[in-house]
Order: C-alpha cells, then structure tokens, then sequence
C-alpha cells in the first residue's frame, strides 16, 4: 500500500481526486468546502476529552465496505451504541474507502431501500 495518501494509488484517494479538485478551484468552491471541515473539527478537540453527544434518535444506517483502509467493521459495527433509534447495519463486500464511487449501484439500492422505511 501507497503511504503518500496525496498519491493516486493510496486506497482512501479519492478514484478521480485531480478531476474533482480542479472542478472545485475552477468553480471557487473548494476553499469554503475546506472552511467547513475546519470549523468543525478545531484543533483543541484533538487534546481534550471528546465531547458527550445525546445518541442519535433518527433511524440510522451504517454502511461498511470490506476493503475501507480508514474505517474498521468493528468502528461501524459499534456506532449502534450512539443510536436510540432504529439502527440498520449493512456490509458491502469489495468496494474500498469510496463505496459510494466504486459501486454505486449497491450503495444507491441500499440507500432507496433505507430511506423508503
């Protein structure tokens, strides 16, 4: 595995990043998408105790792909702990970080069947 994640073969890079980059500079858009991911994740929140969190009361699903390298299927599998509500679990065998890019049609199937409850 690639450790450079700016690299196009590290799994968690997005399959078409330089594509959706380029996009992003040439509309203006990718400096307040950024904005938004450093507001709200400030430094300080990497020292400090985590924040407490009511669970979550909506019904909720969790989507898992077998070769995601940044998220564990034990990480997902326990995310039901912060829901109250009706909690779904999914597995996706084979897609990798970018399930939503790399099989879309499951994902897509998942998400209709889900929001259709």
């Amino acid at each position: 595995m690639d450790p450079d994640p700016e690299s196009s073969g590290h799994p968690t890079r997005h399959p078409d990043a330089d594509h959706v980059i380029a996009e992003l500079e040439a509309t203006g858009s990718l400096t307040p998408g950024l904005n938004w991911y450093r507001a709200n994740l400030p430094p300080e929140s990497w020292v400090r105790p985590p924040t407490t969190l009511p669970p979550v009361q909506a019904p909720t699903m969790g989507v898992w792909s077998t070769q995601d390298p940044a998220l564990t299927e034990m990480q997902m599998t326990d995310s039901a702990e912060n829901v109250a509500g009706p909690w779904r679990y999914e597995r996706l065998d084979g897609p990798g970080h970018w399930m939503q890019v790399e099989a879309p049609d499951q994902v897509n199937a998942l998400l209709l069947d889900f929001l259709a409850r």
